[in-house]
């Protein structure tokens, strides 16, 4: 393997801004063709329920159903796939998931209400969503751990009935997703996939019970069929590809950053990873590690794409220097590997989630720190927040007005509604009025 060189910016240049323009560009728009089959898929599995989800999961996954309760897995069978798995990766799933639940369980916002003088009441009535559907990547590409990051938040929040969907191509069935789904308090399983499970999920078929928001990650026909289904239920987000920035005083093993770089990489060729650092010499000491340990990883080939086509190696001119083109770029993953992380957390304004620290690798966020992996991409940190209990609660506003309290605003709200030429908002408010 010829050796790589990582794009170099540096923010002293003129045109750094185009620069990180060009290195940020990301286009996630579906293009025609996937959209027009997206559609068709969508209209089919509305119009024919279970019938055209099983024709779809037969030739799109390689199985031979007949009906749906064919593709439903019981509770027993996810029972036995915790039950079935070795010692210490059961122990490692029940302390990852222990540790998620624990987190989230902090997440939950109460009902409140106060009263005023005159006697009114205002408030907030907070409650849970009735049904969510989880979907599930499934086959090779098959993550327990966003079972539990996608349920755990759910079930905390008190939804009444959680339904994953997870393809099995070719009947493959990953037993960890499986046991995740148990531990996880999962309601019911549907080994489907693809834009069919999105719809039934969205539209509800005479097996598939429609739900009121879908999480989780999937392919481009998926997120595709998210974005066309929003509106019918929610959707969490519409994920681009994994990103890693790494704040770094140049003091930190350059081993410890390259293998930290390499952990978004290998997850696809459009992942992207960044260092920023003031210290030029480091970044030659990454750019060093980099060639010496991409040779040793299984997905070399993935990392060595992802690399080259979209990493970089940003020097600036200090810590502070630093702060303002991460923030900038509003990562989904923000490692601050530096001497006193908290000193920098005041300005740090966009990332989806922060690793404080030489020893906190974004690693350990994947699967059993605690906060949620789902995390906004592509910038959107800017304006979003990762996925957590009150993604899974809605807030209804509480209002009832004393008869004095009536009377008083109804003379406010007169005036507003006649200025708005709302002639019944008007004379509504001044029926309440106290003679």
């Amino acid at each position: 393997m010829s050796e790589l060189k990582v794009k170099r910016l540096d923010s002293g240049q003129a045109d750094f801004k185009e620069q990180m323009d060009q290195l940020l560009a990301w286009e996630a728009v579906s293009d025609e063709k996937v959209n027009n089959i997206v559609n068709e898929i969508l209209q089919r599995v509305r119009s024919k329920g279970d019938a055209a989800v099983v024709e779809y999961t037969n030739r799109f996954d390689n199985t031979s159903a007949q009906s749906m309760p064919e593709l439903e897995m019981s509770q027993e069978r996810l029972q036995q796939a915790l039950d079935n798995l070795p010692d210490d990766q059961r122990k490692a799933l029940e302390i990852a998931a222990e540790r998620v639940r624990s987190y989230h369980e902090r997440q939950k916002v109460d009902s409140w209400q106060y009263t005023e003088a005159d006697g009114t009441m205002l408030g907030q009535k907070v409650t849970p969503m009735d049904k969510v559907g989880l979907y599930v990547p499934g086959g090779k590409a098959a993550y327990p751990s966003s079972v539990l990051m996608n349920a755990m938040p759910a079930k905390v929040a008190g939804v009444e009935e959680i339904i994953m969907v997870v393809p099995t191509p070719g009947g493959e069935v990953n037993e960890l997703v499986l046991a995740a789904a148990c531990l996880s308090g999962v309601d019911r399983v549907f080994c489907i996939g693809g834009a069919q499970a999105v719809a039934a999920l969205a539209y509800g078929t005479e097996t598939v019970p429609q739900v009121d928001k879908i999480v989780g990650p999937g392919n481009i026909f998926v997120a595709t069929a998210k974005r066309a289904v929003f509106g019918a239920v929610g959707i969490d987000m519409i994920a681009g590809p994994s990103e890693i920035l790494v704040i770094c005083d140049g003091k930190t093993d350059p081993d410890w950053i390259a293998m930290d770089l390499f952990s978004q990489a290998e997850h696809d060729e459009d992942a992207q990873s960044i260092l920023v650092t003031p210290d030029a010499e480091f970044i030659d000491a990454v750019e060093a590690s980099i060639n010496k340990l991409l040779p040793t990883m299984e997905r070399k080939e993935i990392i060595e794409t992802s690399l080259r086509l979209r990493a970089a190696l940003i020097k600036v001119e200090d810590i502070d220097d630093a702060v303002r083109v991460s923030n900038r770029i509003a990562p989904e993953h923000l490692e601050v590997s530096v001497e006193d992380p908290e000193a920098l957390l005041p300005s740090i304004r966009h990332a989806g989630a922060i690793f404080m620290g030489r020893y906190t690798a974004e690693a350990l966020g994947d699967y059993c720190a605690g906060p949620n992996h789902v995390l906004p991409t592509s910038g959107t940190a800017r304006f979003s927040s990762p996925l957590g209990v009150y993604d899974f609660q809605k807030r209804s506003s509480l209002i009832n007005f004393s008869h004095e309290g009536a009377s008083e605003m109804g003379k406010v709200a007169s005036v507003l509604a006649r200025g708005e030429s709302l002639t019944a908002h008007a004379r509504s408010a001044e029926y309440r009025i106290k003679d």
